[in-house]
């Protein structure tokens, strides 16, 4: 029985660590888009999961809008590591890095066809009730663009 309940404690421990460390970006994001700015024609991102998948990748789902209003979807499953993972569903790019500066940064390139076509910084605020999302970047028609989108958490 003293190990049983020796390991059970063990577990609980274990478990509420990794609740207690778990990164501020982890989560499910809504667009504010009172607070946002996008430029015209360009895709907006309404909801963001950021989950955590097997041997240590984490998954982003996004859900939104495309540059015409049109719904959009795509997924990306990989680490904060600087490298580029493949992303699905995305007409605009085909591959995504993002890279941890700090606990609440993250520095983002977006590529298409080995190219780059966006870079953006992802700031998670101290409090880690929302996140500011700016992207620069240039859209299918060769236009430069800016986009800062602010999220809540959910």
């Amino acid at each position: 029985m003293k190990t049983r309940t020796s390991l059970l404690t063990i577990a609980l421990c274990f478990a509420a660590g990794a609740v207690c460390f778990a990164s501020p970006v982890m989560g499910t994001w809504k667009l504010n888009a009172a607070k946002s700015k996008f430029a015209p024609g360009t895709a907006k991102n309404t909801m963001v999961v950021y989950k955590e998948a097997m041997l240590g990748k984490v998954t982003v789902t996004v859900d939104g809008t495309d540059g015409k209003g049109k719904p959009a979807h795509n997924e990306w499953t990989g680490r904060f590591d600087g490298k580029d993972y493949a992303v699905t569903g995305d007409p605009a790019s085909d591959m995504r890095s993002y890279k941890k500066v700090d606990d609440r940064t993250m520095e983002l390139t977006i590529k298409k066809a080995g190219k780059v076509v966006g870079t953006g910084r992802v700031v998670v605020a101290a409090d880690g009730k929302s996140r500011t999302v700016t992207t620069n970047g240039t859209n299918s028609k060769g236009k430069k663009f800016k986009n800062v989108a602010v999220y809540d958490k959910q």
